[in-house]
């Protein structure tokens, strides 16, 4: 049977909605976890860490084994991985067995993010590809603002293990979906022209092309992560943050989709380098509006939308470049992603322990700043 492309996108879309809000809602949940567990919310924070380091370390393997053995054989085994990984999560009866699960939780998620990316940038057309990568992408991106805070509502009324329940019962569903719109494909058993298989100087080509990626979600999430903090410290109350942190969110979903077009238009290079020197004039000018008290929430839209019109385009570059490994390489892509964000809340720490959320919205800067430079350097000339 056909499926058509707004099925598939629809599907793909959901798919990235769910593992989103699996990532984003241990946030909001924190406290209910470490109530739970009677431990302090920085301990429970740990299997926030460990499920990152998780994701960071398998994607790059499944990715490859995606690429070898098919994208839609591995990104069916682990969404069933994934509902199982929540099941397990919902019954774990102390830290150590929240932090094992949580270790396989983040092994599941990293073989179904690259998965979908992969089976996206090979359905779509040519001249869309970035568009269609950043619309299942603002699925990932929504999550953040609508399914990490329904997920925390629910985990307050009814308890954590029912929000695991519920995600594990939606797993299972997109596993039913996903082998209806994708069409079974059965990989590659050697690398072609134009991968990054077996070939020296295209390993180090996409070395290279994952530099941006680590400085842009280094300077990104270094403030993202201690937002909170630093709105607080100019006198926000709990009901502004959320509402500054909604005005991030939509921000960011404005730009994923925005960020689609222009590089299918104008060019993936052109576009990531304008996202990073966005960023870093937005940056700045979200410390003056920090110090003068005034237009912060539009400030944070502007500076959510203009940082994300980088994402859509980095993955569009990649997956033109690396045809014959698309899961492998956006896998790989999606590991220097969560090292940025590692690196960001390292830095963005010390910057606030040293000096203040100013200092760090500086540091932050110009760290895009070094990335819109290197961004335009290593890039080729052909993305425009």
């Amino acid at each position: 049977m056909r499926v058509n492309a707004p099925a598939r996108l629809a599907v793909a879309w959901l798919t990235m909605f769910l593992v989103g809000t699996e990532l984003f809602v241990f946030s909001p949940l924190l406290p209910v976890l470490a109530a739970d567990y009677r431990i302090a919310p920085s301990v429970a924070g740990l299997s926030v860490t460990i499920f990152s380091l998780a994701y960071m370390l398998s994607a790059p393997l499944l990715g490859y084994f995606s690429d070898r053995i098919g994208r839609r054989r591995v990104l069916i085994y682990s969404l069933l991985a994934f509902a199982l990984a929540n099941i397990l999560t919902a019954g774990a009866a102390n830290l150590p067995s929240l932090l094992a699960v949580r270790l396989f939780a983040g092994a599941a998620a990293a073989g179904v993010s690259p998965s979908i990316y992969a089976l996206v940038g090979s359905a779509a057309p040519p001249d869309r590809r970035a568009t269609w990568l950043a619309l299942v992408v603002s699925g990932l991106v929504a999550s953040l603002a609508i399914g990490a805070s329904a997920g925390g509502l629910v985990g307050v009324l009814f308890g954590g293990p029912s929000v695991f329940l519920a995600l594990a019962g939606l797993g299972l569903a997109m596993v039913w979906l996903n082998r209806w719109v994708w069409p079974c494909d059965h990989g590659r058993a050697a690398a072609g022209p134009g991968t990054a298989g077996g070939d020296p100087l295209a390993v180090l080509v996409l070395a290279r092309r994952l530099i941006p990626m680590v400085l842009w979600s280094t300077g990104l999430y270094g403030v993202y992560t201690y937002l909170g903090t630093g709105l607080t410290a100019v006198g926000f109350s709990t009901g502004q943050t959320a509402a500054a942190i909604l005005f991030y969110g939509c921000g960011a979903i404005v730009g994923v989709l925005v960020g689609g077009r222009v590089a299918d238009r104008l060019g993936v290079r052109f576009t990531a380098t304008a996202s990073f020197a966005g960023l870093c004039a937005s940056l700045l000018l979200l410390r003056l509006a920090l110090d003068a008290g005034r237009l912060i929430e539009p400030a944070l839209g502007v500076s959510s939308a203009v940082a994300q019109l980088f994402f859509p385009a980095q993955q569009a570059g990649l997956a033109n470049d690396f045809p014959n490994q698309r899961a492998a390489v956006l896998a790989w892509n999606n590991s220097a992603l969560f090292l940025g964000i590692s690196l960001g809340s390292l830095v963005g720490g010390e910057a606030i322990a040293l000096g203040s959320f100013g200092a760090d919205l500086i540091i932050s800067a110009g760290i895009a700043l070094a990335g819109c430079i290197i961004n335009a350097i290593l890039v080729p000339a052909r993305h425009g």
